[in-house]
């Protein structure tokens, strides 16, 4: 009998991203019972660094040394979140996304020690976020709350919050419920309040493009919608040219006849100019690049490049 097909699989080292790991190789397990995964983890720059993430030259500071890793050869399989990987370039040429998970909840939530809703906040609450499209948003529906700089890892906010530092956080439900800290949810707010960023919820199994046998195992995990769901939000992404201090928000959903239905909004970084547009398609690039160029005729090139980064 021949040893076990082994899969090395690089992942940053924060609590989430190993638990994002541990749903891939339960899933690997299970659809592939002769192969073995080892995890080989990273601390990427994107950790180690507590300032602005366009410092280090955006979201790539997540990806880049998995990328690194991937195309050396010293691991087989990079697990992403989808909202971290940038969407103004392609992937590395030599690696390919594989797989894209079924996607989890694509919501915001609101975690306060207090109980609250953030319509019920005081003025002047301290707010912690560091993503551009939250706080346009939320300059835009509660202009009365502080947004507050917060980066680390989701557990390393919580602590913050816990400490007093700021007065309450908004997180991912889906990063939460991956830590096992939904119970920490006050308020999961709806896409109208805070519509989520390009990929969120969905989990991206990156391999060598030649990598045949990687592919095809990591493969047999693709759910088909959120594939199409991610291609058409991943898409229009990439036509905008949005950089990591863009606040462009979007989310595609599966409608009963098939079609895709894309819905999108780039903000300014004040919140007071907003663009949206909303298309529905059956074909994922054309529908993202549609609804792409519904916004920049709408002037969003001028509201992007508006924006330092």
């Amino acid at each position: 009998m021949s040893d076990p097909q082994l899969i090395r699989i690089g992942a940053r080292s924060s609590p989430m991203s190993l638990a994002q790991v541990e749903r891939v190789r339960a899933e690997l397990a299970a659809a592939n019972p002769g192969i073995a995964t080892e995890v080989v983890p990273f601390t990427t720059s994107g950790d180690r660094w507590s300032g602005a993430l366009v410092e280090l030259g955006g979201k790539g500071a997540f990806t880049r040394e998995l990328d690194q890793a991937l195309l050396a050869g010293t691991i087989d399989l990079a697990v992403h979140c989808v909202k971290d990987v940038p969407g103004d370039r392609p992937v590395p040429a030599g690696t390919v996304f594989a797989a894209y998970l079924k996607r989890d909840d694509l919501r915001d939530a609101l975690v306060h020690p207090g109980g609250l809703t953030l319509d019920r906040l005081p003025a002047g609450s301290r707010i912690g976020t560091s993503s551009v499209r939250r706080v346009a948003q939320l300059a835009q529906r509660w202009p009365e709350l502080e947004p507050v700089p917060i980066r680390g890892n989701a557990n390393s906010r919580l602590a913050k919050l816990d400490a007093g530092v700021v007065d309450a956080l908004l997180l991912a439900v889906s990063g939460l419920e991956r830590i096992g800290a939904q119970d920490r949810i006050t308020e999961i707010l709806t896409v109208e309040q805070m519509m989520p960023a390009v990929g969120s919820g969905t989990l991206a199994l990156q391999c060598r493009s030649e990598d045949e046998a990687v592919v095809e195992a990591v493969g047999a995990l693709n759910d088909a919608e959120t594939f199409r769901q991610t291609t058409a939000e991943r898409m229009l992404l990439h036509v905008l040219q949005g950089h990591c201090n863009s606040p462009i928000a979007a989310f595609a959903t599966t409608e009963h006849d098939g079609r895709l239905s894309l819905r999108a909004r780039v903000f300014s970084a004040d919140g007071k100019t907003t663009l949206d547009a909303h298309e529905w398609d059956r074909n994922a690039l054309a529908l993202g690049t549609s609804v792409a160029a519904t916004l920049l005729r709408q002037g969003a090139h001028e509201v992007i490049n508006a924006i330092p980064h």
